[in-house]
């Protein structure tokens, strides 16, 4: 397979990482208002709406707005040096999903700072009082995927290959 096809395989990987993104958003921005909304799906775990103007976990989200324009470059470099690995043959399937996950998630999370100025976040995991920080599927699929890079780097320095 040539880069370039090789690149659009995993091209898809991301835009589907977007597009479930961006469409559970959406269901979210129509059916909950923002901040007042809780709905209780499981003892551990609520749908909220909430508005993310920081990084990971809401880092930054109280500065005085530096902070949007500094991780929207983050997130377009992250993403065009990731779009460029992407291009580069070879064959390890862990490593390329990884990447792209980390892209879609990239993507989804940028697509929000430049149509709201922040980011929706709404999954709301909990253990009685103590809130994990809501997060979003954007979130979870960089999480993903930041997993399987480790992952996939163990695996290939157990097996000795570079």
């Amino acid at each position: 397979m040539s880069a370039s096809a090789n690149g659009l395989r995993w091209l898809g990987l991301a835009a589907l990482a977007i597009v479930l993104d961006q469409v559970t958003k959406l269901a979210v921005v129509a059916k909950l208002t923002a901040y007042q909304d809780v709905v209780a799906v499981t003892s551990f775990f609520n749908l909220v709406h909430v508005h993310n103007t920081g990084a990971a976990f809401s880092l930054f989200a109280d500065q005085g707005g530096w902070q949007k324009l500094f991780f929207l470059t983050v997130a377009l470099v992250a993403s065009g040096v990731i779009a460029w690995l992407l291009r580069k043959p070879g064959g390890r399937v862990v490593y390329y999903a990884a990447l792209a996950l980390i892209l879609g998630g990239a993507l989804g999370n940028v697509i929000d700072r430049l149509a709201y100025g922040h980011v929706i976040d709404f999954l709301d995991f909990y253990a009685g009082t103590w809130h994990w920080p809501a997060f979003n599927v954007a979130d979870s699929a960089i999480t993903l995927g930041a997993a399987l890079l480790i992952w996939d780097g163990f695996r290939h320095d157990i097996r000795g290959t570079a």
